[in-house]
C-alpha cells in the first residue's frame, strides 16, 4: 500500500497541514520541522501526487533542462548533477535535446517551459533577442554556460582555462598554437578567444575557425593545423579534441612528439585514449548542482551570476615541441 501524506505527518508527529507545508511550500516551515518531516518521508518512501499538488499550489514539481546535444558528454553530465539535485529538492526535470538547432530551442522552452516550475537552459545557441522574448515570458529562467538577457546564470571561467592551456603549453616551449573553434555564435567560445588576445606572450596563435563541437569537427581541424605548421593545438572541447587525434595519427603525426594536442571539459572519455588527453577541467557536476540551487532560490531584482573555476589537468598529449633538425 502507498504511503499518504497522514502516514509521513504520524510519523513525524505533526499535523497532515504541517506536513503538506514542509513538503510543498517549506518557507512557511521553521526549518527543523520542515528537516523533520523531508526526513521521515524519504524514510518510508513517500512520494507526493503531483497532480494533486499542481491543484493546490499552481505548481507542476517538475522542472525543464535544454540542451543542445545529450550525446555530448558535456551537456549528459550536466543533465544528470541536475536531475539529482532537483530530485533531492522534490522536483522531477523533463530533458530536451534542441540538436544544436537554436530554432527547435525556442520551440522547446515554449512547449515545456510553459508547464514547469522553472527552465535550465543549457548553452542556448539561440539569438540574444530570443533569450530576452524568453526573459519577458515571466517564468523562471536560468541559463547555464552563458550570460545574457539580464537573466540569472552559472558559468565557468573560460578565459582563465584558455589562459592556463597556453601558458602551459608556452613553457613548454611551443611558440606557434593553433585553436580550433566551436560553433559560430558560441558564447563560450567567445569568451575563450577573448582569453587568447588578452594574453601577453612571445607566441603565435593561429586561428583555424569555427568547427562543429563533435569528433568530425576535430578531424577538419586536424588538416588545417597540419597545413598551418603549429607545434601545438588548442580545441573547443574534448570531443574535437579526439577528433584531432584521430586524424593526426591516420596522417602519421605523434602526438605529442610532433604536436601537442589540449581539449576543453575533461570528459570521461579524455582518460580513455591514449596517449590520454591534456584538458581544461570543468566541474560539470557543481555545474548542474549550482543551476538548480540558483533557479530554485529567490532572488532580487538583480539576477545572480555565478563564475565557478576551471583547471588545466595535463596528461599525456602535451610535450616540448620538437627541436629543429640543425639542433638535434
Amino acid at each position: 500500500m502507498a504511503v499518504t501524506l497522514r502516514d509521513v505527518a504520524r510519523a513525524a508527529g505533526v499535523s497532515a497541514a504541517t506536513a503538506s507545508r514542509a513538503l510543498s511550500a517549506p518557507d512557511l516551515v521553521s526549518p527543523e520541522r520542515r528537516e523533520l518531516v523531508r526526513r521521515v518521508a524519504r524514510e518510508l518512501g513517500y512520494r507526493p501526487n503531483r497532480a494533486a499538488r499542481e491543484l493546490i499550489t499552481g505548481r507542476s514539481g517538475h522542472l525543464c533542462l535544454v540542451v543542445p546535444d545529450l550525446e555530448n558528454p558535456f551537456f549528459s553530465a550536466v543533465a544528470k548533477a541536475v536531475q539529482a539535485r532537483a530530485r533531492a529538492a522534490g522536483h522531477a526535470v523533463v530533458v530536451a535535446d534542441a540538436e544544436e538547432d537554436p530554432r527547435l530551442e525556442a520551440e522547446l522552452v515554449a512547449q515545456l517551459g510553459a508547464q514547469a516550475d522553472g527552465v535550465l537552459l543549457c548553452s542556448p545557441r539561440m539569438s540574444s533577442d530570443d533569450l530576452a522574448a524568453v526573459a519577458a515570458d515571466g517564468r523562471p529562467v536560468l541559463l547555464v554556460n552563458r550570460e545574457g538577457a539580464d537573466l540569472p546564470s552559472v558559468v565557468v571561467d573560460n578565459r582563465d582555462g584558455l589562459r592556463q592551456a597556453v601558458r602551459h603549453l608556452h613553457a613548454l616551449g611551443h611558440r606557434r598554437i593553433a585553436y580550433a573553434g566551436g560553433p559560430a555564435g558560441s558564447w563560450s567560445d567567445a569568451r575563450r578567444r577573448d582569453g587568447l588576445a588578452a594574453l601577453d606572450l612571445d607566441l603565435e596563435v593561429l586561428d583555424l575557425g569555427a568547427h562543429a563541437p563533435v569528433f568530425a569537427g576535430g578531424v577538419g581541424a586536424a588538416d588545417l593545423a597540419v597545413a598551418s605548421g603549429a607545434t601545438a593545438v588548442l580545441t573547443y572541447n574534448d570531443l574535437m579534441a579526439l577528433g584531432v587525434l584521430d586524424r593526426l595519427r591516420t596522417r602519421g603525426v605523434r602526438v605529442p612528439q610532433d604536436v601537442s594536442v589540449v581539449g576543453f571539459d575533461d570528459a570521461p572519455v579524455a582518460t580513455l585514449v591514449t596517449p590520454s588527453l591534456t584538458t581544461v577541467a570543468v566541474p560539470l557536476a557543481r555545474l548542474g548542482r549550482t543551476a538548480v540551487d540558483l533557479l530554485l532560490t529567490p532572488h532580487d531584482d538583480d539576477a545572480p551570476h555565478t563564475v565557478l573555476p576551471v583547471e588545466l589537468v595535463v596528461r599525456g598529449t602535451t610535450a616540448p615541441p620538437p627541436r629543429p633538425p640543425e639542433t638535434r
